[in-house]
């Protein structure tokens, strides 16, 4: 089904997305304007550590938790964060401008495998590590999962007449504008793998982030949402989710993915971030940078401290 053209009246806040950074709402820095420390680009098997991140506030959250720990154990670690999409930090990760990405198991399976289709932690795990190109690797997964989600006000789930989960959207969503980040557009588990697994189709399609995505929910400016699971923007604004009952987006554990020539360097320090991390500890932390706007360099080192790690 053909979708239709964004309305004109959605331009402004369309265009208000294209600077917003992730969940935080910050405008995302290029890789030359982003804060590299000490870092740089660091020669293979040794030298200084720099832990990238993508242009969402999680993902610079878990850059700085991962550099703050690595510090603590004597290693000149750096971070560079807000590089951007998936596809542009593996690159960095390539060039070797940065050792270190916080990651998430069933979306960068995914991307490796364009086939992937499993959804148990362990399993997604474990093809995860046989998906990878050799100069690539994973450390030990967390019990921290961050997923994709569908979420709607609770004036929308009310006129969706109790439809709880994803499966039911079904002939609903034609009444729907979703608001996503642009590359939900494309990715298998995005607005391709919505109409695949659900036939879930919306009404029209809006490329927003961050807090313009939230705002744009909020106002009833777009209807539904794809937001991040553990944002507390869910929370704070009571939205309700989805269920995603065939588990389209999968398991999506928080994992360190690391230059195969620096594990070594790195494996000790992240393994004792990951086992410490959860769900409810990442939701926390980030209720302290998105909601009360906390560096997050500062949110890192407090909660290293807090956990022995800092």
């Amino acid at each position: 089904m053909k979708r239709t053209t964004t309305a004109i009246a959605l331009a402004g806040v369309a265009l208000l997305a294209l600077t917003a950074c992730g969940s935080g709402g910050s405008d995302p820095l290029s890789s030359s304007s982003a804060s590299t420390g000490s870092g740089g680009s660091a020669s293979a098997g040794g030298g200084a550590v720099v832990v990238g991140s993508a242009d969402f506030s999680e993902s610079v959250l878990l850059a700085e938790i991962y550099a703050g720990a690595l510090k603590a154990k004597g290693v000149d670690a750096s971070t560079k964060t807000n590089i951007g999409s998936r596809e542009i930090y593996l690159k960095a990760l390539e060039d070797g401008s940065v050792q270190v990405v916080p990651e998430y198991t069933g979306a960068l399976a995914l991307f490796y495998d364009k086939s992937f289709d499993k959804t148990d932690p362990n399993e997604v795990y474990d093809a995860l590590k046989a998906a990878l190109p050799k100069n690539l690797t994973v450390l030990a997964k967390s019990a921290a999962e961050d997923n994709d989600s569908i979420v709607v006000t609770k004036e929308t789930a009310a006129m969706l007449g109790g439809v709880t989960t994803l499966s039911g959207l079904k002939d609903k969503a034609g009444t729907l504008t979703l608001g996503a980040p642009p590359e939900f557009q494309t990715r298998p588990q995005g607005i391709p793998g919505l109409e695949k697994t659900y036939g879930v189709v919306f009404k029209d399609y809006v490329p927003l982030k961050g807090q313009a995505l939230v705002q744009a929910l909020k106002n009833g400016q777009v209807q539904a949402a794809n937001i991040f699971s553990t944002d507390p923007a869910i929370a704070v604004n009571g939205f309700v989710t989805i269920e995603d009952d065939k588990k389209l987006f999968g398991s999506q554990n928080v994992v360190p993915l690391v230059a195969a020539d620096r594990a070594g360097e790195v494996t000790a320090a992240l393994d004792a971030v990951s086992a410490k991390l959860t769900t409810q500890e990442l939701t926390n932390l980030l209720k302290a940078t998105d909601v009360d706007k906390q560096d997050p360099k500062a949110v890192a080192d407090e909660w290293l401290k807090a956990q022995g790690l800092g």
